[in-house]
């Protein structure tokens, strides 16, 4: 599902990743940890088709980027530190919106409200509701058209244990319409992150700092990254 040989990308003539290379297979979760500034969202935003790679291989979902983007781009979900979504519509606006983008029904609008919690609060401008709030919102944005990839941002860092055992069901394990969604996560929490791992990736300073299957990997390695 993801082939990367040797990625290279860069802000100016900073290499803000450095001959990053990895394979993630079809179900499989890869988690990336790391320092802020490691790597982690510039390398979800290159996977997502939004930042070109400098150098290196990419390859998503059977096309190489960046040529073949255009054909990547509608089966993948990005959830980021940004909502994407607009503040002075309501959720139910903002999903609706979305959905024309992917072809999808406004039953599957509803649907996803009802699995948040957010029936009551969909015809709100989303600019009154709270962060944990808009993030189940966006969360319904990712997932709205059953990709066959998520790209996940720090997911879980703006919900409650409620809200969290809410939006699992979307985004957690064994999601998807077959139940083997293949997912990459950035997280910064050792324990959390390695439950939901199959493959885990350690960036520092951009560069692979340690890349093995998640059984292998102790807690105080991912710890160590932040030091």
């Amino acid at each position: 599902m993801i082939e990367l040989d040797g990625l290279v990308r860069r802000y100016g003539e900073r290499e803000v990743l450095s001959d990053v290379s990895l394979s993630l297979a079809g179900g499989q979760t890869l988690v990336v940890f790391g320092c802020n500034g490691a790597g982690k969202t510039t390398l979800l935003r290159v996977l997502a088709t939004l930042l070109r790679p400098h150098a290196g291989e990419v390859e998503v979902l059977g096309c190489r980027l960046p040529d073949d983007a255009w054909q990547v781009r509608g089966r993948i979900g990005l959830l980021g530190h940004e909502p994407l979504l607009y503040r002075e519509l309501t959720p139910r606006e903002n999903l609706r919106f979305h959905a024309r983008l992917h072809g999808v029904g406004t039953e599957r609008v509803e649907e996803l409200l009802a699995a948040v919690g957010l029936v009551d609060r969909a015809g709100e401008p989303l600019k009154t509701l709270s962060r944990g709030m808009v993030q189940r919102v966006a969360i319904c944005r990712a997932v709205l058209h059953d990709p066959e990839l998520l790209l996940l941002d720090e997911p879980w860092v703006s919900l409650d244990p409620a809200a969290r055992e809410l939006a699992w069901p979307l985004i957690g394990a064994g999601t998807g319409p077959d139940g083997r969604r293949t997912r990459v996560i950035s997280s910064h929490d050792p324990g959390g992150g390695l439950a939901e791992a199959d493959l885990v990736l350690g960036l520092r300073g951009g560069r692979v700092a340690l890349l093995r299957e998640a059984g292998s990997v102790d807690p105080s390695e991912i710890t160590e990254l932040y030091r």
